[in-house]
């Protein structure tokens, strides 16, 4: 019998983040905009800051890609 649920995602390790009252708010407006969870939003604005910082995806990922294309 298949299982049922959510495929299994990615590995993710727990944090503990203290954030104030407004950030919390303000994140969790955004993730209602979006049909996110509050965890979901917070990831998908440090996935989107790494992308303009230019620190995403790793660079051991990016040259691996690079070599397989190849």
């Amino acid at each position: 019998m298949p299982k049922r649920g959510r495929p299994k995602g990615p590995d993710k390790e727990p944090i503990l983040l203290r954030l104030g009252s407004p950030l919390l708010d303000i994140l969790d407006r955004l993730a209602a905009a979006e049909f996110r969870s509050r965890q979901g939003q917070i990831e998908k604005l440090l996935h989107e800051a790494l992308v303009r910082r230019g620190a995403w995806p790793p660079k051991a990922e990016a040259e691996e890609e690079s070599s397989d294309s190849s």
